[in-house]
């Protein structure tokens, strides 16, 4: 069966690789702001996104596992965003450093017009109290990562280093709950090992 995973991040195509499933990627198109606007709860707009980017592929994916993933970043009750610039960045992670967030890691599985399946998780992450030169050094490293991901920090790069303490599922930092996808898969469609 063909699989699709409706994202263009890098971390989910690596994970879903390195497991050894074959799908190709066309990441969706849909309005993200929409859905956090709502008033949902945080884990509600990170499933509902999922659903979102799963159902916009799957309706021109004919009978393929349409892959959607999304993730939120909450921290001391408000949502944050990826940040658009360095500069951006550099003030999320003055906001973060100290503290404690958690990160929700949605995914959904569609086909045609329907969900078949989804869950989301939630890890906690607490950043260290660094200064402003280590903050400065990280920005300096971290390149791509700065925009690239909700927090402005891969946990897979440079970026562990702003952590002094983790709890969840790695898979679920990165952006997918990755055990939970490979047992839908393997149990409701053959697929995996």
């Amino acid at each position: 069966m063909k699989i699709i995973l409706a994202s263009k991040s890098k971390a989910r195509a690596t994970m879903l690789k390195n497991a050894g499933i074959e799908f190709e990627i066309r990441p969706a198109d849909i309005d993200e702001t929409k859905e956090q606007q709502s008033g949902a709860s945080p884990m509600d707009i990170a499933q509902n996104l999922a659903a979102q980017k799963a159902l916009a592929v799957a309706k021109n994916a004919d009978d393929a596992l349409v892959i959607g993933a999304d993730q939120i970043l909450v921290c001391e009750g408000g949502l944050l965003t990826k940040a658009a610039s360095k500069d951006e960045a550099r003030e999320k992670l003055k906001t973060l450093r100290g503290k404690t967030h958690q990160l929700i890691s949605a995914v959904s599985v569609a086909k045609g017009d329907k969900i078949l399946w989804g869950t989301a998780q939630a890890a906690f992450l607490t950043m260290h109290d660094f200064d402003d030169d280590f903050l400065q050094e990280y920005l300096e490293e971290a390149g791509e990562a700065l925009t690239r991901s909700v927090g402005a920090y891969e946990l897979e790069s440079s970026g562990v280093h702003l952590f002094e303490n983790i709890e969840g599922d790695y898979f679920t930092i990165l952006g997918m709950p990755l055990l939970h996808v490979l047992t839908y898969l393997r149990n409701e469609h053959g697929i995996g090992l």
